[in-house]
């Protein structure tokens, strides 16, 4: 509980700051609840087992997290990942998977890994978030139209086909209801400040449909028997080796998506607070809170941005708004449940509209369409289909591995091999660099990709070389390429009756060719600290 000790040692329990944290965590915890109900829909569960979700990671990650207004609970990036796990190994499929993903934020915070997210390009991040929020927008068609299609079909496209088929046939109260709640959702922040705009549209859809009845709309009562005014017990999914094998790959998806979704929820926190978070920490508090969710009949969960965002400017500034938020979503199970059966799914289809539209970040992107280099332009676009078109994971992985393999090729282009002229040696060598000593420099990190380049530049040297030069002070590291390289080249000039010198390795550097046997290779007298001194070995300093 670091985030806890904390906020109390910074003087944050003060009547003034728990009174602001109260009343945070009452309003996120409102915000809370219909998008809670909507992403749990949206994910093949019942709208309860979201709410479940927000109760328990919403506590155990304000308490065991490391940031302090972090809120988490389900979250829309998760869907598309969750729904398809639903869908293929049933919801305690989706639970076991949820449990092992939280074991694997685990070891990932034990492990120091809270610096993930510095590995994952930007484009890529906004390609596949801008993908999800596609994904979401058009699986929603079928409760905000009120369509009954026959949707077969494992790929995007061929669902996207049956919906457009079945848009003729939409019910249209469900879809005026629904179009209602769109534009409250749209205008009623401009208007109301201190009513979350979710809660409004909820509200105002659900007392239209109890009053007027309209037939065919389909409500939380109609589709899933409404939601229990119960907690949920303690319950363990059913694992066996079988099933863990069957869901490692999917429990991964959960845990490289959480992390890299609380994280970026932790990092926007910072920017609005001026503090700054715990990442491993953080992945040991999401990592218990996925653990302890399922037990409690609750799915995955990670950091909310938006409910995190409402939370900070609301006054929290301690994770005692993360636990009251909690409390009120207890609260609201137990007093006021009997009256979600009257919910139209319509209204929490319009409610994911507006958040697939804010997921998208469709000015950053188009930004990046329009003014980032070509490379970060392709990634993009790549992700983004990837995402649309096959799954998340292969989107996230060909994206990353692109990325590397870009920013490889730049690293490769960046490194210089060149023949130091006269003019850079006067200062060592006044006189002129003596005939049959040819001096060369590397510029730039020496690893597997630069390796050829070296060896082809000095391979193309005449035979009357007598001593060969080389310098490494502008060599910030050397790996396992670059000294088998470096050794080839040795090895070569060798047979050839050149001597080798080697001078100005950094100590990282010459550690590693101190390891590799490369010192031994030269001799101590060719291995040298400066220029001056390896030229002096050669005798011809004046």
């Amino acid at each position: 509980m670091i985030v806890l000790l904390e906020a109390q040692r910074a003087g944050l329990f003060n009547r003034r700051d728990l009174v602001k944290n109260l009343m945070a965590g009452v309003i996120v915890g409102i915000v809370a609840l219909p998008l809670a109900m909507a992403f749990a829909i949206a994910s093949g569960a019942k709208p309860e087992q979201g709410i479940y979700t927000a109760i328990i990671a919403g506590f155990f990650a304000a308490v065991l997290g490391g940031s302090r207004v972090q809120i988490s609970g389900p979250t829309g990036a998760f869907i598309v990942i969750l729904a398809a796990i639903t869908a293929k190994h049933g919801f305690d499929g989706l639970q076991i998977a949820t449990l092992m993903a939280g074991i694997m934020l685990m070891v990932m915070g034990f492990s120091k890994l809270g610096t993930i997210i510095r590995f994952i390009p930007m484009p890529v991040i906004t390609g596949f978030t801008a993908g999800i929020a596609v994904l979401i927008w058009v699986g929603e068609w079928k409760d905000f139209f009120g369509l009954q299609p026959v949707i077969t079909g494992a790929h995007f496209h061929e669902k996207l086909m049956h919906l457009i088929a079945a848009l003729p046939g939409m019910h249209l109260a469900t879809t005026l209801l629904a179009t209602l709640g769109l534009v409250i959702c749209i205008v009623a922040p401009r208007f109301i400040k201190r009513i979350p705009a979710p809660l409004i549209a909820m509200v105002v859809v659900t007392l239209i449909q109890y009053y007027a009845q309209f037939d065919g709309v389909a409500t939380l009562g109609s589709a899933f028997g409404g939601i229990p005014d119960s907690l949920p017990s303690f319950h363990v999914p059913e694992v066996t080796f079988s099933r863990i094998v069957e869901l490692i790959g999917p429990a991964f998806t959960i845990a490289l998506l959480g992390a890299i979704e609380s994280l970026l929820s932790a990092v926007v926190a910072d920017g609005m607070t001026g503090t700054r978070h715990d990442s491993n920490q953080e992945l040991i508090g999401q990592g218990a809170a996925n653990i302890l969710s399922p037990l409690f009949g609750g799915f995955a969960a990670t950091g909310a941005i938006a409910r995190t965002a409402t939370n900070i400017r609301n006054g929290a500034n301690s994770p005692l708004a993360g636990v009251v938020h909690a409390l009120t979503l207890v609260l609201i199970v137990l007093v006021f449940a009997p009256w979600a059966a009257y919910i139209p799914l319509a209204v929490l289809a319009a409610i994911l509209f507006v958040v697939a539209w804010n997921m998208s970040e469709m000015h950053h992107f188009w930004d990046i369409l329009t003014h980032a280099p070509k490379n970060d332009r392709v990634l993009l676009l790549i992700t983004f289909v990837l995402t649309v078109f096959t799954d998340l994971v292969i989107a996230v992985n060909v994206g990353v591995l692109l990325a590397a393999l870009l920013f490889m090729k730049q690293m490769t282009d960046s490194v210089k091999v060149t023949g130091d002229s006269e003019v850079d040696l006067a200062e060592f060598c006044p006189v002129g660099v003596p005939k049959g000593v040819q001096i060369y420099s590397i510029d730039g990190p020496f690893f597997f990709g630069a390796a050829e380049t070296f060896e082809r530049t000095l391979a193309s040297l005449n035979a009357d070389v007598t001593v060969l030069i080389i310098r490494l002070g502008h060599v910030p590291f050397i790996d396992a390429t670059g000294i088998h390289s470096l050794k080839a080249t040795i090895k070569l000039f060798q047979k050839r009756g050149a001597r080798v010198i080697v001078c100005e390795a950094n100590e990282r550097v010459q550690k590693k060719l101190h390891l590799a046997g490369v010192d031994a290779m030269l001799g101590q007298v060719n291995w040298q600290a400066d220029l001056g001194s390896a030229l002096q070995t050669v005798g011809r300093v004046e």
